[in-house]
C-alpha cells in the first residue's frame, strides 16, 4: 500500500489510565514524514547513515543529558524510521504493576498526538514530553542544515508499546538489531517483498519481531 497520509495520520489514543511519567521501559518508533528516506540507506544488511542520520542518531543519544530520569536501550535508524527502547529509572516504582494490570486488552496503539497534559500544561520527564523534544531537536537541525524553516521532518504522530517483562524486552531488543538485515521485509519499506501495508499500530511491530526472530533463531 502507498503511503497516504490522509489515511496513516490519524488521531492517536494513548492508553487510558496508564501513567507515562512512572518507572518502566517503553518501545519507541518514529517515523519520517511520508515515510521519505531522508536519514540513509541500507547496503548489505548495514545502515549507512547521512549527514541527517548522524544528527538524528546524535540527538538520541544526547536524550540522557536532557532527562537524567531515562537510559536509553536497544536503538536502530533505519532510512525512513527509527526504533529505539527509552527506560525511565528515577522516578517511583509505586502502582507499576498495578498500572500494568488495568491495562485494556489493546495493550499498544499510537501514541497521543499532542503531549501528556496536566492541567494545560506539558508533564515534565514524560515519555510525550521526551518524544516530542527529541523530534523537535532533529528537526530545528535538520532544516538548519537543509537552509528551510518549520519543513516536516517526522511523520505527526509516533508509536509507543509499554514494555511489560523480560521476553518482551528481549524479543525487542532482536528485532531492533536485526532490522537492517530484514529491510527487505519491513512494513516501513514501501517496496517490501512481503506486500505488507504500513503499521496501523505498534502490535504490528510485535507480530513482525516475533515472526521474524522466530525464525532467525530457529
Amino acid at each position: 500500500m502507498k503511503y497516504d497520509p490522509q489515511i496513516h495520520h490519524r488521531r492517536s489514543i494513548r492508553l487510558k489510565g496508564y501513567d507515562y511519567t512512572q518507572a518502566g521501559a517503553y518501545f519507541i518508533t518514529i517515523c519520517s514524514h511520508q515515510r521519505e528516506h531522508v536519514f540513509g540507506e541500507i547496503v548489505n544488511g548495514e545502515m549507512k547513515l547521512n549527514k541527517l542520520g548522524l544528527v538524528a542518531k546524535q540527538q538520541w543519544e544526547k536524550l540522557p543529558k536532557r532527562f537524567p530520569n531515562i537510559e536509553l536501550g536497544a536503538f536502530v535508524l533505519m532510512p525512513n524510521h527509527e526504533h529505539g527502547i527509552i527506560q525511565i529509572i528515577e522516578q517511583q516504582r509505586r502502582g507499576m504493576a498495578e498500572s500494568l494490570q488495568n491495562l485494556d486488552e489493546e495493550s499498544s496503539r499510537y501514541a497521543p498526538t499532542e503531549n501528556q497534559q496536566k492541567f494545560g500544561k506539558m508533564i515534565p520527564n514524560s515519555i510525550p514530553t521526551i518524544v516530542r523534544s527529541y523530534k523537535s531537536a532533529v528537526a530545528y537541525r535538520i532544516n538548519l542544515m537543509r537552509g528551510v524553516k518549520a519543513a516536516p521532518v517526522w511523520q505527526r504522530n509516533y508509536y509507543e508499546h509499554v514494555i511489560r517483562n523480560d521476553r518482551e524486552l528481549e524479543l525487542i531488543t532482536k528485532y531492533i538489531d536485526y532490522n537492517p538485515l530484514n529491510w527487505q521485509l519491513d512494513r516501513d519499506n514501501l517496496k517490501n517483498i512481503r506486500s505488507l501495508p504500513v503499521p496501523e499500530k505498534i502490535d504490528d511491530y510485535i507480530k513482525d519481531a516475533e515472526e521474524i526472530i522466530g525464525v532467525i533463531t530457529r
